[in-house]
């Protein structure tokens, strides 16, 4: 059981990080322009919204479908399996295509209403007009992906993203520096290798080497099909679209409280828990195909094994975590700026960010058993607790408490971490954990 769960935990984990630096890259290079470097940082910074809502709803598809793939496979529903891949990717492609043109419709607005200021919006827009032309590839890329992993492919699935990573690594500076074409390039870059990636992952999925291949047939949708997949992936694409709105409210509220250089602080810190949590991230993606096939074979007592593995595991790695950020947090933010006066006053703010992340891990993986086990209702009302019901609300209010000011808004998430990740934890122990002896009982009956 833990064989598998790494199996698949580990090629997920190195795909996540490899899909992590497309992005993450380009606020590498771009950080260190020089003489613009902190309004770069900050009008990229301000686009990730935008960028987060586009990857919520690839995971309303993939996340939704992948799970549903992995319980059919489970229970020998091959055709279901089928059919709930084919629907999903035509999701993807209908909704990509849209946002794409919402998003360009509205962006002027988005991007004020995001934080921006008149020496950030050229930035902020210059990478956003390249960026969505792209949107599709991404929606596809990250979306698909999920069912290569919930086919058991889990290292064709890191190969995925890993040619696309190669090609923005090598493109970034060619087209950052050598071509002078700063944020523009870096959007270029990411455009081409989010393209790569789409075509890599439509190919596998259609050739010969797929357990489940998408076809013409399988595209079809199928209303009942579709509204399992939305259902189910309510909850990736709860906590992404939430992401997105914190990441929102956090630049207003700093960009009142602190200026541009704050956004660009906030920027920053997203980078960096966007890498350091992808190793727990990874974990519990890789435990959901795991646990939703032996839910499916109706193997309780493996469900219950991967579910106390992911915890210990997780747990242990983010106090490691914690204390790794506390100790040298200026390592972290010398990766993405040299301004000097970003780095200073960023180190108090990244360490009061993360003092809480160790408690992140049980949100992890009370979310992640929700959603491998088929109980999107509760999955999707803990990632509106954590992050709308306690976030926001914190973001907001703490600032004008005992002067915190800026310290306020970075203090909301470790606090949010503490109680949305105990709630989330305990309810699954006193919900999943009797269910799984009740259904043995039926089993054995």
């Amino acid at each position: 059981m833990v064989g598998h769960i790494l199996s698949l935990a580990i090629p997920m984990t190195l795909a996540q990080l490899i899909n992590v630096l497309y992005s993450v890259v380009d606020r590498i290079y771009i950080g260190h322009l020089p003489h613009a470097s902190a309004e770069a940082l900050t009008g990229i910074g301000l686009c990730l919204p935008v960028i987060t809502i586009i990857s919520a709803f690839a995971n309303l598809y993939g996340m939704g479908g992948a799970p549903l793939c992995s319980i059919a496979r489970g229970g020998h529903e091959e055709k279901r399996a089928q059919k709930v891949m084919g629907n999903s990717f035509s999701m993807l492609l209908l909704t990509g295509a849209v946002l794409m043109l919402l998003c360009f419709a509205l962006k002027r607005p988005i991007l004020y209403l995001f934080g921006a200021s008149e020496a950030t919006y050229g930035y902020a827009n210059d990478y956003i007009t390249i960026y969505l032309l792209g949107t599709v590839f991404v929606m596809v890329s990250l979306g698909m992906n999920n069912f290569i992993n919930a086919q058991g492919f889990g290292k064709m699935g890191m190969l995925t993203v890993l040619l696309g990573a190669v090609m923005n690594i090598i493109l970034d500076p060619i087209l950052i520096f050598g071509f002078d074409m700063g944020v523009r390039g870096a959007a270029i870059a990411t455009v081409i290798s989010q393209g790569a990636s789409a075509l890599w992952v439509f190919s596998f999925l259609t050739g010969r080497k797929a357990l489940f291949r998408l076809t013409r047939e399988s595209m079809k949708l199928k209303a009942h099909l579709v509204k399992d997949i939305i259902f189910l992936g309510t909850s990736g694409f709860v906590m992404s679209v939430t992401n997105g709105t914190v990441q929102i409210v956090c630049n207003a509220v700093l960009a009142r409280y602190g200026g541009d250089l704050y956004v660009g602080i906030m920027t920053v810190i997203n980078s960096v828990r966007e890498i350091a949590t992808l190793p727990l991230n990874g974990l519990t993606s890789g435990a959901q195909p795991v646990m939703g096939y032996n839910y499916g074979a109706g193997c309780y007592k493996r469900v219950k094994s991967s579910i106390k593995f992911i915890t210990v595991v997780g747990v242990v790695f983010s106090l490691i975590l914690w204390a790794v950020v506390f100790l040298e947090p200026r390592f972290f933010l010398h990766l993405f700026t040299s301004e000097q006066e970003l780095i200073e006053k960023g180190i108090p703010a990244l360490q009061i960010y993360f003092c809480g992340i160790f408690m992140m891990a049980l949100q992890f993986v009370g979310q992640s058993t929700n959603v491998a086990l088929n109980r999107p209702k509760q999955a999707v009302f803990f990632s509106l607790f954590r992050k709308v019901i306690i976030v926001v609300p914190l973001t907001i209010l703490l600032p004008m408490v005992g002067g915190l000011g800026t310290d306020g808004v970075f203090w909301a998430e470790p606090v949010s971490n503490v109680i949305g990740g105990t709630a989330c934890f305990v309810t699954m122990l006193v919900t999943v954990w009797p269910a799984l002896k009740e259904e043995k009982r039926k089993a054995s009956a």
